[in-house]
């Protein structure tokens, strides 16, 4: 045989093997994963206030309608719910931008309406109190105030109150009375501030002396005379300006 048909021979042979293979199959496309879900942005939830902080802050102004000057409901709630004698002579401070009212009955029932603890002296004519809520009476879809409306208040020793419209009166007496100032109560910043005034530092020093200490029991009527002396000078300082600081602690 021709050597050349020789080796024609073989390579057709090969040539017809690899022409009758099947070709392989094609690559699975890959399948696409979703991407995975960012993580979820923490920092504003993080950073976002409580519900009613801003309301846990010490009120600087009047809020309610217009004409009326009163403070958030949740911080009244707290407020009435405990005795915060350090407030109330914050509150009380002249030139406070908080309503004044005065009893204008003989006596008056201490009731705080908010479920919180009540004073054990009633409240007496022309004692000064401030505004702290207004519950208006709504006749048929209008809120009117006067007969039928009540006041929560919140009085010099640091106590709430509720009394009916028919019970107090804006136009301030010549001498407003005051609820007795707690002073072993107070916190020693608020002490401290009201000591600087002279007149306030001189009964406190007497007081101490006939008082010697004394929180219960029976004590001297020099020791009664300097405690009402000091509740009055007390007032006194914080009506004409004497600055008491901001409570830290908050109801």
């Amino acid at each position: 045989m021709h050597r050349s048909l020789l080796v024609s021979i073989p390579l057709l042979s090969l040539l017809l093997a690899c022409g009758g293979s099947a070709p392989p199959p094609p690559a699975a496309p890959e399948k696409a994963t979703a991407p995975s879900p960012a993580p979820a942005d923490t920092s504003a939830a993080a950073a976002a206030p409580a519900e009613d902080a801003p309301s846990r802050k010490i009120p600087d102004a009047c809020s309610g309608d217009a004409g009326s000057c009163t403070m958030p409901g949740g911080f009244v709630k707290r407020l009435c719910s405990g005795v915060h004698p350090d407030l109330a002579l914050y509150f009380f401070a002249g030139g406070s931008p908080w309503r004044r009212t005065y009893v204008a009955v003989r006596e008056a029932a201490p009731f705080n309406g908010l479920n919180g603890p009540s004073s054990d002296e009633k409240l007496v004519f022309e004692e000064e109190v401030l505004v702290l809520s207004e519950k208006k009476v709504d006749t048929g879809g209008m809120q009117v105030s006067g007969a039928g409306a009540s006041y929560d208040v919140l009085r010099w020793d640091g106590t709430c109150a509720t009394l009916s419209a028919e019970e107090v009166r804006f136009q301030a007496p010549s001498k407003p009375k005051h609820a007795n100032v707690p002073w072993r109560s107070l916190g020693d910043g608020t002490q401290a501030s009201l000591l600087e005034d002279e007149k306030v530092g001189k009964i406190a020093a007497e007081r101490r002396k006939e008082c010697k200490g004394a929180t219960v029991g029976t004590v001297t009527d020099k020791c009664e005379k300097a405690d009402r002396k000091l509740n009055d000078l007390v007032v006194e300082a914080v009506r004409g300006g004497r600055k008491v600081p901001e409570p830290t602690k908050l109801p």
